[in-house]
């Protein structure tokens, strides 16, 4: 019997279906791996922005990540939105009990659209609880300002501030160049002090909605299928390139589109 590669996705649901854990779901799915969630939130969500938030209760949270773990298991999981304190301290307990590893952390702060995702005392949480339970986070520019209090002003600030995250949480950083203004943008990947880029001529497309969710979601699941983590990001960066690129040829609602994430399917 062939054995599927378990991707547990931990994060909000958007029901738009563009972000959270349906973009996630669909990565999995295109990535050639089986996907399984956890909601941590419902959002009332579209191409426009978030129109409202309703958590769910952490002792279903929980119940949700045990059902899965005790049952099917993972061989790697992403987390994006982390809305609360107290969903932060559950899923980093279960982490721990479990003894997950490839763990995959999008530290969602703000939507595309600008709409705050996270209470301001959860980032101290994030960094001081969960942190220490996962291998990789994958900031973008804002929220590694908000993580480490430095500003980031272009690819020299941006490395600087990769590698001091990475340094002093003790873990790999992915930190996305998509906030500059260059014609080609270079994400670096600090891991254990070596240093990987992956550069990518930007693409010039409101149809961003999403893009964390599944760079993190295609990560978690090329790492899960066996690659070693530098050439897990370079797959899961020529993935999602790929799918704003085909994603720019449609028309969605009337703010930030999808990306297509199906442009591409592994077996």
């Amino acid at each position: 019997m062939e054995k599927y590669t378990r991707l547990l996705t931990i994060a909000g649901s958007d029901s738009g279906g563009g972000a959270g854990i349906q973009a996630d779901l669909k990565t999995f799915s295109a990535c050639g791996c089986y996907g399984m969630s956890a909601i941590t939130a419902l959002t009332a969500q579209n191409t426009l922005g978030v129109t409202d938030i309703y958590p769910v209760a952490t002792p279903f949270l929980e119940a949700q990540l045990r059902a899965v773990l005790d049952d099917i298991g993972v061989d790697a999981i992403k987390i994006g939105m982390l809305h609360s304190t107290e969903v932060i301290e559950c899923v980093a307990a279960i982490l721990k009990e479990y003894k997950c590893m490839k763990v995959v952390l999008d530290p969602v702060m703000v939507a595309t659209s600008g709409h705050k995702l996270i209470e301001d005392d959860a980032i101290a949480a994030l960094k001081e609880v969960l942190f220490p339970a996962v291998q990789l986070i994958t900031p973008n520019i804002p929220e590694a300002q908000l993580i480490s209090g430095k500003s980031i002003k272009g690819s020299e600030s941006l490395e600087c501030v990769a590698r001091e995250l990475a340094e002093r949480h003790d873990l790999a950083v992915l930190l996305k160049a998509g906030h500059l203004t260059d014609e080609y943008l270079e994400d670096v990947l600090v891991d254990g002090g070596v240093e990987s880029r992956y550069r990518q001529k930007r693409l010039e497309t409101k149809n961003t909605h999403g893009t964390g969710c599944t760079l993190s979601s295609a990560i978690a699941s090329f790492w899960g299928r066996g690659f070693e983590l530098a050439e897990a990001v370079s797959r899961a960066e020529g993935y999602l390139h790929g799918a704003i690129t085909k994603g720019a040829e449609y028309s969605l609602g009337q703010g930030h589109g999808p990306v297509h994430h199906f442009h591409q399917v592994w077996k």
